[in-house]
């Protein structure tokens, strides 16, 4: 229900680039928080559905050059987000095999690590 509501909305209303709305509105037209608004969003994505977003909202394509931005912006998310999957796993180089100590309040009276 929530995905023909957000996707009739969009069609609707902000078509194009040039017809954004900003997630915040977008969440209280959908009476919805960001992190489901996102899921959804998402979802309708990878079902086709061609919701584009900016620095200026989401709206629904116009034109392919509206999906092929978001495409590009989608790109940059994604190498951000691997560089950040590389650097933890450098920093786990760091700890030794069996993880760091257990913390006070999970170890035994007189302070052995039971864990």
């Amino acid at each position: 229900m929530k995905e023909e509501q957000l996707t009739a909305y969009l069609k609707g209303g902000f078509k194009g680039r040039d017809r954004t709305i900003k997630s915040a509105e977008l969440e209280r037209a959908m009476k919805m928080n960001g992190t489901d608004l996102r899921k959804l969003v998402n979802k309708l994505r990878r079902k086709a559905v061609p919701i584009c977003s900016g620095r200026d909202g989401y709206f629904y394509a116009r034109t392919a050059g509206d999906i092929l931005r978001t495409i590009r912006q989608l790109n940059i998310m994604i190498r951000g987000l691997q560089a950040a999957v590389d650097g933890l796993e450098t920093a786990l180089d760091k700890f030794e095999e069996a993880g760091p100590p257990a913390p006070p309040w999970l170890c035994e009276e007189g302070g052995e690590d039971t864990v």
